[in-house]
């Protein structure tokens, strides 16, 4: 946490603007080890490997497993696919030359494949997330004059209301218990003018590839994630074979990779086999072991933009499900 990022920070608690009370260790121009506390004195954070941590884990220990044991599969400068900045500017719709100076709240950044796009964009991102994947990020993109880094939760986070020209949430809303609860915490940071970019997985009525899982859910939820993780990394690389070949039978093939969860790529994204393996794994994992999983429809998302009374607002199937776009008025 940089010194000058302290008054962006606003406790959650109070409401009331944060000074820093005591720093024990810096490094890289950065309080790495220290406190920081409200006006009132009543609110005292404590800043660990670079981060304020405003909350702990709850419901998202996964998430922090995953992203910190595969933190560079997705990050485009070490795998050179340039697949997350493909994605970000397709569905938000944002012109990169754009964000230079921009003020981001990034909601949710996991190992921080999206951050970085922004921060390659001349952006000034504060990004949050409830996880230790707020140590993956910073293994990614710190330290950095333009990041902020966070770990508090999507309904309390310490920033002030309107102090954003963009918000930006993809993978994240359908893993919180209360997703149009956390929508709307999301847009009270926009300031006038300022837009938001959201996705949420697609509720659906067919039996695929991927809404098998929920299926299998009940199950894999009640097993510790680091357990989970295991089975997952052994019986994947057994059954993506299987699951390749039984995708190319005639009729009954999109059913039948249903039967065994397995996210299998080959053929949609511009991977090597071992990167298919890779990103099966951690997908696969993904799909299994986070506690809420809320897909919405269209209509739905379409319902939280117009009550948030959001203007040029686009709902459309997109990204991982569906994208919403809109802007503050």
């Amino acid at each position: 946490m940089r010194v000058e990022h302290l008054a962006n920070l606003v406790s959650p608690v109070t409401g009331r603007s944060m000074r820093l009370q005591a720093v024990e260790e810096e490094a890289h121009g950065e309080v790495k080890q220290g406190r920081i506390v409200d006006e009132s004195g009543s609110h005292i954070v404590n800043v660990e490997n670079f981060i304020p941590r405003f909350a702990t884990a709850q419901y998202t220990d996964s998430f922090g497993e995953q992203w910190n044991r595969y933190r560079s599969l997705q990050i485009d400068s070490e795998n050179k696919l340039g697949i997350s900045e493909e994605r970000f500017y397709r569905w938000t719709g944002w012109d990169k030359k754009e964000l230079r100076g921009l003020r981001i709240l990034e909601a949710g950044c996991g190992a921080g494949r999206f951050t970085q796009v922004m921060l390659n964009a001349g952006a000034i991102v504060h990004s949050v997330d409830l996880s230790s994947a707020v140590d993956a990020c910073w293994r990614t993109n710190g330290p950095h004059e333009n990041l902020s880094l966070v770990q508090a939760n999507i309904e309390r986070i310490p920033f002030a209301p309107g102090s954003f020209d963009r918000v930006f949430c993809y993978g994240v809303l359908q893993h919180t218990p209360d997703p149009r609860k956390s929508f709307n915490c999301l847009v009270s940071f926009l300031r006038k003018g300022g837009k938001i970019s959201i996705d949420s997985y697609i509720k659906s009525r067919l039996f695929t590839r991927w809404t098998s899982k929920y299926l299998w859910r009940p199950i894999t939820t009640r097993i510790s994630p680091t357990t989970l993780r295991k089975i997952v990394e052994y019986y994947v690389p057994k059954w993506l074979p299987v699951d390749t070949a039984l995708s190319r039978i005639p009729v009954i093939g999109s059913a039948l990779v249903g039967i065994i969860p397995c996210w299998n790529y080959t053929g949609m994204l511009p991977l090597e086999a071992e990167e298919i393996l890779s990103w099966a794994i951690l997908d696969t994992y993904d799909a299994l072991a986070s506690r809420y999983d809320k897909p919405q429809t269209l209509q739905a998302i379409h319902e939280w933009f117009s009550e948030a009374a959001l203007s040029d607002v686009q709902v459309e199937v997109g990204s991982n499900g569906i994208v919403g776009n809109g802007c503050r008025v």
